[in-house]
């Protein structure tokens, strides 16, 4: 077991996970059109939220509440599914918190400090004495517990989760200016030229979106910011600008509260915000020794889990040979007769004969038919391939019907279906 695997948890028992989950991620194009960025498919059968919140209760965290906005349906419903076995008897919540106008009739979530703002009742009635932001639309495993230690260890106002990355690409970053004891000095948003790590000055600490603060100062914050004229409503660009300047903030390094099994070796966090880095990432899983280990049992990520048959592989003819190669295979799925490599196949999904599927993403309960040949693709849920159609060779009939990013990935969706085949 790493030494900094947690094995007690008594400042996560008394503090609160606040996931903010009411973003579109409007680069994920239209794979997000039906659905917000947190509710997107990963790895075959989880969503990107169920790692915040496994995060959280892997942690040891037991009262959770997540704030939902765009497109709220689908994630709703996983929520409920996969996360309604906390129990109110043990001390435990789980609440889900729809923008429902509940400050005045015209306003919805203005930003991510208003997310919580407007639901500031719910908070103060649970009372918990640390709170704890999350994002919910990151891919990561992370021991929670250690950053609540660190904050209560430094006395801090708040502590901030931070990445260690390369400079040059920090410009994309929220980036934090911190002294030699990893005391935030200065709040930089996306700058030309980061500020170096004292230790490291060829890295620069990027903000991950994730916050710790004792629950009383934190309200006081949220009040205070909601009368300022001006203010975005939002931590990065309001409060946690406003707090590195009047108070004390602490950055705590990720590598401190990575969680990684034997089989991880580095540091894993991704933000998979575009089509090229979501379909790296599910790419990623089918190697022999993938970066995310989702195989590891001390550390379970956590999501609903649909009662299904298992995979299936049909037919052993020459040319016509159910398989798959360095590929990730859920249940409910039929590979008849069709080549599988380095492909991620989700629940449901139905590959027939003489198919061929190579780098490919195939969300759930998706029909792959005959003689079809996909490579470099996302493949949305609940599309179905036509016979014999070819994608990832042509680039021009690629772009012409469907989305191909600059890289080379094209992302398939039943509207870009129904379009190819009205024009046939």
């Amino acid at each position: 077991m790493p030494e900094n695997r947690n094995t007690a948890a008594p400042l996560a028992r008394d503090a609160m996970a606040y996931v903010l989950a009411g973003g579109r991620g409007s680069r994920l194009m239209e794979l997000t059109d039906r659905r917000a960025k947190p509710a997107v498919f990963f790895g075959g059968k989880s969503r990107i939220i169920d790692f915040a919140l496994s995060n959280a209760i892997n942690s040891g965290i037991r009262r959770i509440s997540v704030a939902t906005q765009y497109q709220a349906h689908s994630l709703i419903r996983h929520l409920q599914r996969g996360w309604n076995f906390l129990r109110p008897e043990r001390n435990e919540s789980f609440d889900i918190l729809p923008a429902s106008q509940r400050v005045a009739e015209d306003k919805w979530y203005a930003g991510t400090a208003d997310a919580v703002y407007q639901n500031m009742d719910i908070i103060e009635d649970l009372a918990p004495r640390y709170i704890v932001i999350l994002a919910g639309d990151h891919v990561y495993k992370m021991d929670y517990e250690l950053m609540l230690r660190q904050h209560e260890d430094t006395g801090a106002d708040v502590t901030v989760g931070c990445l260690e990355v390369p400079r040059e690409e920090a410009s994309a970053f929220g980036v934090m200016h911190v002294d030699g004891r990893d005391q935030i000095v200065d709040f930089v948003e996306k700058p030309a030229d980061p500020p170096g790590i004292p230790d490291k000055p060829e890295f620069a600490l990027a903000s991950m979106g994730i916050y710790v603060f004792e629950t009383n100062f934190l309200m006081e914050q949220l009040r205070r910011d909601a009368e300022e004229p001006g203010s975005k409503r939002d931590f990065g660009r309001d409060i946690i600008p406003y707090i590195v300047k009047h108070g004390t903030a602490w950055a705590h390094r990720f590598p401190r509260s990575c969680v990684r099994s034997s089989m991880e070796p580095v540091s894993y966090w991704r933000d998979v915000g575009t089509i090229d880095a979501y379909w790296e990432a599910n790419i990623d899983l089918t190697g022999a020794a993938p970066q995310l280990d989702l195989y590891d049992r001390d550390w379970p990520i956590w999501t609903y889990a649909e009662i299904t048959p298992p995979a299936k592989f049909v037919h052993d003819l020459e040319g016509r040979r159910g398989q798959a190669v360095s590929s990730l295979v859920s249940g409910d799925c039929i590979v008849s007769g069709a080549s599988l490599r380095s492909t991620l196949l989700s629940t449901g999904s139905r590959v027939h004969s003489f198919s061929e599927l190579d780098q490919a993403v195939i969300l759930p309960y998706c029909t792959i038919d005959r003689g079809a040949r996909l490579k470099n693709v996302v493949v949305d849920r609940g599309v179905d391939i036509p016979e014999n159609l070819v994608v990832g060779e042509d680039p021009e009939f690629d772009a012409k019907w469907f989305r191909r990013t600059e890289k080379g990935t094209v992302l398939i969706t039943k509207p870009m279906i129904d379009r190819y085949l009205a024009s046939k």
